[in-house]
């Protein structure tokens, strides 16, 4: 089966085209800039890469241009049409209502734009791919993969606030969690690699990133995780706060003499490694101006891996315990020293790091010694063949 897997932003999207059977990617690619003018970045394998500037008034014609690539005589892989036998799509918020993936049907459609008021940024986006994909493609079934089914099996006393209960009732205030695919994903690699995928088992994956989750992962389960209401909650981030005192919204707009979205904004875009270092949200630029002796760099390096370390160790306390920690994601997976930093707050879990192993970017390895109490891994994520999994498995 080849499943078309698609992540639609509000003025991007991304894609790829998966043999199911073979898992190997057949192309993938890009389209930026949608709404504006337009730029299709289409990687056939095996084949050149594509780059064209083209017009995108929307999200249906950016599609359009992806299929006429997947199947041109030139750049494509596939023949016609006929050959996507699924697609998948990245759902970002799925709210209550939603707890695992689901055939794409009008009454989804309708409970997805119902939960679009908890992901403004993103939920709308996600129904404008669906939309242009059912125009394009009205035959072919297609699957909605959720960020936050995942975590829905976290119990009350790990997603709920202290608010008054109603606003939980009313308006569905309380913990959801993201990066559920990739949780998923990767937690289902390590416990593999450990030989519990059926067996009871603790492990804790931390999704480090420009946007960075951690998950507890019990028996399976997610059971608690970073992110809270919206992706700003948890981990210091690239650009993100992380969690904060509620109070200094308040006192921020107070003393800025703005509104609330405006201190949302700064929380959001001006805040996290970049808002400390006042270097960038890159850590590699920060591990460089570290190294220089930047101060503020060096704090905002000190600060992830200190509120890393802490959740991990929170985690440790939810499960009564863990069997093995894994990192994923642009950082978990590349970045040595910051995994070295944070394996280094972990010195009472019995963790001793394999120097060596641990040097290795981007590839799936252990990088604690054959010693160590707890086991520590590095698994690159992968997210859109998670989706395709998903898919597959439903259809």
């Amino acid at each position: 089966m080849n499943v078309f897997v698609v992540n639609c932003g509000s003025s991007s999207l991304k894609y790829q085209l998966i043999d199911s059977e073979t898992e190997k990617v057949i192309a993938k690619g890009l389209c930026e800039r949608i709404g504006i003018d337009g730029r299709l970045t289409h990687k056939p394998t095996g084949k050149a890469d594509v780059v064209k500037e083209v017009p995108m008034p929307d999200h249906q014609r950016a599609v359009s241009y992806v299929l006429e690539a997947l199947t041109d005589a030139d750049t494509g892989v596939i023949k016609d049409l006929s050959a996507i036998d699924a697609v998948g799509h990245r759902i970002v918020h799925g709210g209550e209502k939603f707890a695992s993936s689901v055939i794409i049907t009008n009454e989804v459609i309708a409970a997805i734009e119902e939960c679009s008021d908890l992901a403004p940024l993103h939920n709308p986006a996600n129904l404008i791919g669906i939309s242009a994909c059912r125009a394009l493609m009205p035959e072919v079934p297609m699957v909605a993969v959720f960020d936050t089914a995942f975590h829905q099996t976290m119990p009350k006393e790990a997603y709920l606030y202290g608010i008054p209960y109603e606003y939980y009732e009313k308006y569905k205030i309380r913990k959801y969690g993201f990066h559920g695919t990739s949780h998923s994903f990767v937690s289902k690699r390590l416990l593999s690699i450990i030989g519990k995928e059926n067996q009871e088992s603790k492990v804790i994956v931390c999704h480090l990133g420009n946007g960075s989750s951690i998950t507890a992962v019990k028996d399976g389960k997610s059971i608690d995780t970073s992110m809270g209401f919206t992706p700003l909650d948890g981990l210091i981030m690239g650009t993100r706060s992380g969690s904060l005192d509620p109070a200094v919204v308040q006192y921020l707009a107070g003393k800025l003499t703005c509104s609330v979205d405006d201190v949302m904004d700064i929380l959001n875009k001006k805040s996290g490694v970049q808002g400390i270092s006042g270097v960038s949200s890159d850590f590699r630029d920060l591990d460089e101006a570290s190294a220089g002796g930047n101060k503020r760099a060096a704090t905002a390096l000190e600060m992830f891996a200190y509120r890393a370390a802490s959740y991990i160790g929170s985690y440790v306390m939810a499960m009564n315990g863990v069997d093995a920690i894994a990192f994923t994601a642009g950082i978990g997976e590349n970045n040595i020293n910051m995994r070295r930093a944070i394996c280094n707050h972990l010195g009472y879990l019995g963790i001793t790091l394999d120097e060596e192993a641990n040097s290795v970017r981007g590839e799936e390895i252990r990088i604690s010694t054959a010693d160590s109490a707890t086991a520590v891994y590095v698994i690159p994520t992968n997210e859109e063949l998670a989706i395709a999994r998903e898919t597959v498995a439903l259809l």
